[in-house]
């Protein structure tokens, strides 16, 4: 795993997530935002979010437990590091999807593209 030093408390006990896709959401996040540390965050949101299984079949147990651990991370890390109105765009992105998801409805874009738009909040 090749993370930066400055993340790597971030990821205890999910180094497995960095291999099945967490690597490649970072990656795409890292452009967008000033802070490395903004990029994981959204990056493990978007993880947890697919964990969870949002608008598809309920996720086992234990997917979901990782999914909300790594929902839990992505917030502490934008709680500490995110300023408000990036923080206030993050729930509303969040709220989005679980509302179009418990309404059967599809989501209003990809989470990705509402994380992406969400991290441009402070501009």
């Amino acid at each position: 795993m090749s993370v930066e030093v400055a993340l790597e408390p971030e990821l205890d006990r999910l180094e497995a997530l960095w291999s099945d896709g967490l690597a490649d959401a970072y990656q795409a996040y890292l452009p967008g935002v000033d802070q490395p540390k903004l990029a994981l965050a959204a990056a493990l949101i978007e993880v947890g979010v697919r964990l969870q299984g949002l608008g598809g079949r309920a996720a086992p147990p234990t997917t979901l437990l990782v999914g909300d651990l790594c929902l839990a991370r992505g917030s502490r890390i934008l709680a500490d590091h995110a300023p408000l109105a990036v923080q206030v765009a993050f729930a509303r992105a969040i709220e989005s999807l679980s509302s179009a998801a418990a309404a059967e409805e599809p989501a209003p874009a990809s989470t990705r593209d509402l994380l992406l738009q969400s991290l441009g909040a402070a501009r």
